[in-house]
């Protein structure tokens, strides 16, 4: 018996069969910044059809390496391109990049302070079925803790490749954390971006939502939700993680009677964690609520399914920002078993 073929709109028929649009705006601005001159360079290990690389690839052959399984190599070769005025872009699932290659981007990358751009791309839950040796949940922390090492986590497409071109310039290594690719646009094409700076979306008195990467779309959902009903909700988008824009996060505090990161993470280590530092470090008198992946390995459904049960949706956040307001613990609701696996996943 032959099997019924996948629906068009079922997330498993999509994510083999067509070329994700956020990811596009990757290998777009790389071909941008070849055709202007800059020394650019990209490579995959293996994955340049999940990561939009064989666009790049089919346009400047000459200018991309395909690694094959081989992720550590990966980065240790970029390392070594660095040092021949090369500024290169190698890119594999984050849940290898920033945990399996860790000793490598430390030791080759990071301490030799080389131009290397590390690309992690389907970020935090966003691989769903594939399960936890795919899931990274863990990685802004890694990353993060890298001396000398910038960590950015784009919203969408659009801005991912503004941070792209604006990194041009940048004299350090870069890890980018970004999704699988299906994010909905927060921005327009060629907004700018300035690494390290916050961007901010809207101001409040009762609660300031800081997010970053796909959790942004939500926060503004949310916002835009608690606005309705009567709350003065502010947003920023936490775009470049480290270093990070603490202006803008004491500014935050000091308007705003609660503060809650967002993000699709692990929240030990995370945004989260690095907000709360800086309000610690400037004795800050406001209350902090981390909102993401409550430190356990996550569970494995289809990803919107994952958004909806860690509350990482626009009304999963509102939620938890309402309960954060009449002081409850945030926490992500459980969810029965077959909830997770139901029907109509994308």
């Amino acid at each position: 018996m032959n099997p019924q073929p996948l629906s068009p709109d079922s997330w498993q028929y999509r994510a083999l069969n067509q070329i994700t649009p956020g990811l596009n705006h990757f290998s777009d601005a790389l071909i941008e910044l070849a055709e202007q001159g800059h020394p650019v360079m990209a490579g995959s290990a293996d994955l340049q059809y999940s990561n939009g690389l064989n666009k790049f690839a089919k346009a400047y052959p000459d200018r991309y390496v395909q690694f094959g399984i081989s992720e550590q190599n990966m980065v240790t070769a970029a390392a070594g391109l660095a040092t021949t005025g090369q500024i290169p872009f190698v890119a594999t699932f984050a849940s290898f990049l920033g945990l399996l290659c860790c000793e490598q981007i430390r030791m080759d990358v990071a301490y030799s302070k080389l131009p290397v751009r590390l690309v992690g791309h389907h970020t935090g839950i966003s691989l769903g079925f594939y399960g936890t040796s795919h899931h990274a949940t863990e990685d802004i922390g890694t990353m993060r803790s890298i001396a000398g090492l910038t960590v950015i986590s784009p919203a969408d497409g659009p801005q991912l490749a503004s941070a792209i071109k604006a990194s041009i310039g940048w004299p350090e290594p870069i890890y980018f954390r970004i999704g699988r690719g299906r994010e909905p646009d927060v921005y327009e094409k060629n907004t700018p971006f300035e690494i390290g700076k916050a961007i901010e979306h809207s101001r409040g008195t009762d609660l300031t939502l800081i997010a970053c990467g796909m959790a942004v779309k939500g926060a503004l959902e949310a916002a835009a939700a608690l606005g309705r009903a009567g709350f003065s909700v502010g947003v920023i988008d936490m775009a470049t993680i480290k270093p990070l824009d603490r202006d803008a996060v004491l500014q935050a505090a000091a308007r705003s009677r609660l503060l809650m990161t967002v993000e699709e993470h692990n929240v030990l280590g995370g945004l989260g964690a690095a907000v709360a530092e800086v309000l610690a470090d400037e004795g800050a008198g406001v209350r902090l609520v981390r909102h993401g992946i409550h430190d356990e390995y996550s569970l494995i459904a289809p990803p919107t399914h994952l958004y909806a049960h860690y509350r990482l949706d626009g009304p999963g956040i509102e939620a938890v920002a309402r309960e954060a307001m009449q002081g409850k613990r945030a926490a992500a609701r459980p969810a029965p078993a077959l909830a997770l696996v139901a029907g109509g996943a994308r």
